[in-house]
């Protein structure tokens, strides 16, 4: 397998029969490798389909660490699969498309994050966990958007607080928690698109549905949403609530599930602003099933980090996991 090659693509490049049952192929490799497969929410139906965990990024690590698997195989983004390698470092993790990046990790570079967080010695700087691992070893405390709030209120009132990579979440907990944060001008390109004008009509044409909305989403948005939370708990509360209709604005691919879940009740994609597919991500839609073929076959491309900076990074995410207990 040529290496430079994979490098040069960000994926093995390789041509696939098409006779070949890319399901049962996939099942195989899966049993004979000893791997595991991950789908974020995100990721396409079938995808999410032959996954043996679904999830938000880092349940998904958290539920890899705990199997016996050699090989993890991360169907979502480039963030995503650092995070399971800081996890698990003693396991091979495979991203199927190397490309598969994110508008807001990449809305922070590290060198310039590491000048920002120097204007303020005295900060706490607690990362979304949508952020790249350099990002995460710059980092005191990490955070996911449904401890957010959890972890701002765990400390001091009299310590500043650094927040990053995302303004719109970042000033969101301003809001919830009262604490004057300095906020990294990052975004996710997803989230940000969402327009609030097309919202208000469609609303006015379900005039029974719910808007529920992720908290990356701009205020204006927010400020009209029947519930902010996570991917997981906008599931979960679409699950629960007794509402048959719901406008969701967060990316598509977690409609999948929803529609899975509560096949009774009618889910609606919260409009972009303008006639393009914008709240699908295009990072998240690079993973393919013949993508996921070829790394499952030659183990490619596989993510490796730098075992100082993993640890840097992993101690962030476990002083995390320590305060959500």
């Amino acid at each position: 397998m040529n290496l430079e090659k994979i490098k040069q693509t960000g994926f093995v490049d390789e041509t696939i029969d098409p006779t070949l049952d890319l399901f049962e192929e996939i099942k195989k490799l899966k049993k004979e490798k000893n791997a595991v497969l991950l789908a974020h929410y995100y990721q396409d139906a079938d995808i999410q389909d032959i996954a043996d965990f679904i999830g938000d990024s880092l349940q998904l690590s958290q539920e890899a660490a705990k199997t016996n698997a050699d090989m993890i195989v991360f169907a979502g983004v480039h963030f995503m699969a650092e995070t399971a390698k800081i996890i698990s470092p003693q396991k091979k993790v495979v991203l199927p498309d190397l490309k598969a990046g994110c508008s807001l990790a990449d809305s922070c570079p590290p060198e310039l994050f590491a000048k920002f967080k120097a204007k303020y010695p005295d900060h706490v700087v607690v990362s979304y966990i949508n952020c790249s691992a350099e990002i995460k070893a710059l980092t005191d405390i990490v955070c996911t958007s449904s401890n957010a709030e959890k972890i701002i209120n765990s400390i001091p009132k009299d310590k500043g607080i650094i927040f990053a990579p995302d303004k719109n979440l970042g000033a969101y907990l301003i809001k919830k928690t009262g604490r004057d944060m300095v906020l990294w001008n990052g975004a996710c390109m997803v989230h940000e698109i969402f327009s609030l004008e097309k919202i208000i009509k469609l609303k006015e044409r379900n005039p029974k549905a719910k808007l529920l909305a992720h908290p990356e989403c701009e205020e204006a948005v927010l400020n009209k949403a029947d519930y902010i939370g996570s991917t997981t708990g906008i599931l979960n509360f679409s699950q629960e609530d007794s509402c048959q209709e719901f406008i969701v604005a967060t990316e598509t691919g977690i409609l999948h599930q929803m529609m899975k879940a509560s096949p009774n009740k009618t889910f609606i994609p919260a409009p972009p602003n303008n006639n393009c597919a914008c709240n699908d991500c295009p990072h998240m839609k690079l993973n393919t099933l013949e993508k996921i073929y070829l790394c499952l076959k030659h183990e490619q491309p596989e993510i490796i980090l730098d075992e100082t900076m993993r640890k840097k990074a992993e101690g962030s995410i476990l002083r995390m996991l320590e305060i959500s207990k």
